[in-house]
């Protein structure tokens, strides 16, 4: 596909949960929310949203809670909170059900929301990341442990902001395409992009205070993370090669879902749905029932992330 010479997509603002949320948005149809990791922002969903929208889909990818151009509050970085957002979210653009489709810790929220507010989704694909209570049972293990130092590095106050900071943000652009098995999909631009998003004031803090919270409600809760299972049509898709969590981390996984499907990429890091985008966009489409013709399966070069021509949106919904 030739590169467009301007974005197939539209950026703008909603009002959710008592936080403004920027987004990017593209197509008409049922609704699909993209939710990135760490250190990301929308824009890892690049080569998805254009994917999606052509099959038919209202694909929007927001920046999660503290991101890149969303609001960056000093509250709501526990699970439970970051799940209401996305409930909100779904509500905000009209609908009270989405496909839900998460990375990283997207993967994370969209498990915890699928289990707890599983009314609001029609179908979930989590993306290399494992169910909360097999992490909190595998991280246990000293292999996963080692590969874990970050989460316990992230606890320090002030002293991983200055890190990774440090150098204009060297440390993220060498924690991506570091970990890349497939080092095309960090190209200079794209490394760009993820260092300005990040550099943004108070990005960092918020984006680490993710772990931070996450960290302190195991060790004071000291159980399961969640009680039930997942009885929505799930889709796990795993990049094998991840050097951060292994892929042993997903045995048992059938014990907390109910209708599950999974696909190893085995020469892909943990980036898959952009080390992979081709092959991971075949996969979604096919879990969601979607024909999957040549043209769709051709590499999608999207444009750059825009900084300007932001349209508001502002849900009528009150905040709870």
């Amino acid at each position: 596909m030739t590169e467009p010479t301007v974005s197939p997509w539209k950026e703008g603002y909603i009002n959710a949960n008592g936080v403004r949320f920027h987004y990017v948005e593209q197509g008409k149809g049922p609704l699909v929310l993209l939710i990135h990791g760490f250190p990301e922002f929308w824009y890892s969903w690049r080569y998805q949203i254009p994917v999606l929208a052509e099959a038919g889909y209202h694909v929007v990818a927001p920046d999660l809670r503290g991101y890149n151009l969303t609001e960056k509050p000093d509250w709501g970085y526990d699970i439970a909170t970051l799940s209401a957002d996305v409930v909100e979210l779904i509500r905000a653009f009209g609908t009270e059900k989405a496909i839900l489709i998460g990375h990283d810790w997207g993967g994370a929220i969209a498990w915890y929301t699928a289990t707890v507010h599983a009314e609001h989704l029609q179908k979930l694909v989590v993306m290399n990341c494992p169910h909360p209570n097999l992490l909190y049972k595998g991280i246990r293990r000293p292999a996963q442990l080692k590969k874990s130092w970050y989460m316990f590095f992230f606890q320090l106050p002030r002293i991983p902001e200055w890190i990774i900071s440090k150098n204009d943000y060297q440390f993220v652009k060498r924690a991506l395409k570091g970990s890349a098995i497939q080092k095309a999909a960090f190209d200079r631009e794209a490394l760009q992009q993820y260092r300005d998003a990040i550099a943004r004031p108070k990005a960092l803090t918020c984006a680490i205070n993710y772990y931070r919270v996450m960290f302190r409600d195991f060790l004071v809760k000291r159980k399961l993370p969640l009680d039930q299972g997942v009885r929505i049509p799930t889709l796990l898709v795993w990049g094998e090669q991840d050097i951060a969590l292994g892929k042993e981390l997903n045995d048992g996984l059938s014990t907390w879902v109910e209708d599950l499907t999974v696909r190893y990429l085995p020469d892909s890091g943990h980036w898959v749905q952009q080390e992979k985008h081709e092959e991971v966009n075949r996969i979604v489409l096919e879990f969601l029932g979607v024909a999957t013709p040549a043209k769709r399966n051709a590499e999608v070069k999207p444009a750059k992330a825009r900084k300007t021509g932001s349209r508001k949106r502002t849900s009528k919904r009150k905040a709870p």
